[in-house]
């Protein structure tokens, strides 16, 4: 529910920015078919199809077909326990306490805890049902229930799938240029505070999104049996492009852990801005080698890049050996910064073996 908060307003300076996203109108779809269909069988609570068809609208194609499963059994037994302290202990605070503690201790124990919200909307539907046709009404409101998951489910699957595999690359892509901002003026601390740190915060918060958006993308893979070659080379590939992003917000923290702790020169920051903005210039070039917008010609060799990382860390190793004591934490730094480029280098090798069978 956060994540769908989240995906409408965006607060940027204090402004709210209204956006309207591919899971926003299947939200709003789900909600409107499954009312209009209680509407057409004569089922006056129709208001409930809508809370769950809410609840119901997953991110991904496989976890929607895993919420639709966890969430008939879970319904089911929430409204079986329901009917039981209905009938045993009839309706009051207490009872619905009780089922409503049950119910999120049984949900919890399979490892269902994404379904609780729903479930415990159909226990409240259910035990607030009252009159001389109690049960009539109670199995009445776990229909509508159910006609509103199922709604949610048939929409998110087959209106506006999701395309991982074009959003995956959008967000590494607009991630890439906040880190790429963020290297490049660190070490220099040209930057405003406030500027770099709302640039800093935007960029931890989208590595996350992508590292979430990854887990999905494998999920789906894994769970609907994609096994083709081509799709396990490209998700190492995907895991690669994350990868070295994380190791670029690493490599960000420990240049402000470290970095303005200790007394540098002024020839040893030039040599380590350096250093970072070949390293961001190699970084949105395998991007762009990735999106086939290079040409042969101007590819790098591999040679220049190792020769120009050996260059550096030998520069560095002289500033250590000058003052040991005070460069630790530049060597920390350094380090950092080799990590950094030996999975860009990784990730240009795995760019290389997918792009070659499209070649042959």
């Amino acid at each position: 529910m956060d994540n769908l908060l989240e995906s409408i307003l965006h607060i940027h300076k204090g402004e709210i920015q209204i956006t309207f996203g591919p899971r926003i109108l299947k939200t709003g779809l789900a909600v409107t078919l499954s009312i209009y269909i209680c509407m057409l069988f004569g089922m006056e609570n129709y208001v409930f199809a809508g809370v769950a068809a809410i609840l119901a609208v997953q991110p991904s194609v496989y976890r929607t077909w895993k919420q639709l499963s966890d969430q008939i059994i879970t319904n089911t037994l929430g409204a079986s326990i329901s009917l039981f302290f209905i009938y045993f202990f009839g309706v009051n605070a207490i009872s619905i306490g009780l089922v409503i503690t049950i119910m999120i201790a049984v949900n919890i124990k399979l490892k269902m805890e994404n379904t609780i919200p729903l479930t415990l909307v159909t226990i409240l539907a259910i035990m607030s049902a009252t009159g001389g046709e109690n049960y009539d009404f109670a199995l009445e409101r776990f229909l509508v229930i159910l006609i509103g998951t199922c709604t949610a489910v048939i929409v998110n699957i087959f209106i506006f799938p999701p395309k991982y595999k074009k959003k995956f690359i959008q967000d590494v892509n607009n991630t890439f240029q906040n880190m790429s901002l963020l290297l490049r003026t660190v070490i220099s601390n040209e930057m405003k505070e406030t500027s770099y740190q709302e640039i800093n915060d935007k960029f931890k918060k989208d590595l996350v999104k992508l590292e979430d958006q990854f887990k999905m993308f494998d999920e789906e893979r894994v769970k609907f049996g994609k096994t083709k070659r081509l799709n396990v080379r490209e998700i190492i590939l995907f895991k690669q492009m994350l990868k070295v992003l994380q190791e670029g917000n690493q490599l960000l923290d420990n240049i402000e852990e470290h970095y303005f702790q200790s007394k540098s020169l002024k020839d040893e920051s030039k040599i380590f801005d350096h250093q970072l903005e070949e390293l961001i210039k190699y970084h949105e070039y395998l991007l762009l080698k990735y999106s086939g917008k290079i040409k042969l010609e101007h590819e790098r060799s591999e040679k220049d890049i190792l020769k120009e990382k050996d260059k550096f860390y030998d520069q560095v190793l002289e500033f250590y050996h000058l003052n040991k004591e005070q460069q630790l934490r530049h060597m920390i730094i350094a380090s950092s910064i080799i990590d950094y480029s030996f999975h860009l280098e990784k990730l240009e090798k795995l760019i290389d073996q997918y792009q070659k069978p499209k070649e042959n």
